[in-house]
């Protein structure tokens, strides 16, 4: 069985399902809005209130000229990958109360290619939300970059493959969790929970084994694509990818998939 017809297979399945058009539409819709429309909010802001507009020139802010545009979007675009992630649990966790997994096993697919079924969608949408901030990058940067070179335009555009990574890591931490619990609500939690718990995980052991908090998965996140903001306080900031950060999340994007196929392997459906 192809990769491809197994692609197929969990997208009929999906597109059945309102909830992944009315969740993707979502996302994909607050993506492109946000991603582009910073610029004319800020023009907004100057227009409403004079003293802003008058103490700040709006033009002379890089947010969208070449190069800042790619890390801004990558950065920020990031934060909305929590919306994909909730639509991947009720997907994953449907297959359990509709029992769709256990007839597709019986209709002869192994368990082996119904995970490979949701990786594919997984990377699938990982791959459509970087074209669409490539595109919103490619549109925005052109429109309001004083000065257009291919040097420029092309500068920092090594960080869209990590937006790529990110998304496609935080996917498959979501459809991991709702292969372990199984019910969407308590799932969902657990996801909008994690950045929490690890952050009280991390603080207990900050004095003892600081060198071990960039291992841990949302932090190896946060290290992976820098924050940019502190840039335009004239601080530097770290505008080169770090193998170790990208290797760390690789191996978690991994680990996830591997735990996501053994609790399958062992589980009575």
């Amino acid at each position: 069985m192809t990769l491809l017809h197994l692609l197929r297979i969990d997208l009929r399945k999906l597109t059945g399902y309102r909830t992944f058009w009315v969740v993707c539409g979502l996302y994909f819709l607050t993506l492109g809005l946000t991603s582009a429309s910073g610029m004319e909010f800020l023009k907004w802001l100057a227009r409403t209130f004079e003293d802003f507009g008058s103490k700040l020139n709006i033009n002379r802010i890089p947010l969208y000229h070449f190069p800042d545009i790619w890390l801004n979007l990558i950065w920020c675009s990031g934060l909305l990958k929590i919306v994909l992630g909730v639509m991947v649990v009720i997907s994953v966790t449907n297959e359990y109360s509709y029992r769709t997994i256990r007839q597709n096993i019986i209709d002869g697919l192994s368990r082996r290619q119904f995970l490979a079924s949701k990786i594919l969608t997984n990377a699938l949408l990982s791959l459509l939300s970087l074209a669409l901030i490539t595109v919103i990058g490619l549109v925005t940067g052109l429109i309001y970059s004083p000065v257009i070179t291919f040097d420029r335009i092309i500068t920092d555009t090594e960080f869209l493959p990590l937006y790529f990574l990110e998304v496609f890591f935080f996917l498959s931490y979501a459809m991991m969790l709702g292969i372990l619990i199984n019910r969407a609500g308590l799932t969902i939690i657990v996801l909008l929970l994690s950045r929490v718990i690890e952050a009280v995980i991390t603080s207990n052991i900050d004095d003892h084994v600081p060198w071990l908090i960039q291992y841990f998965p949302m932090q190896s996140i946060a290290n992976m694509i820098p924050f940019p903001a502190p840039r335009y306080a004239f601080q530097e900031i770290r505008d080169w990818v770090d193998p170790l950060s990208v290797a760390i999340v690789a191996a978690w994007t991994f680990l996830f998939n591997w735990l996501s196929y053994v609790k399958l392997k062992r589980s009575d459906l």
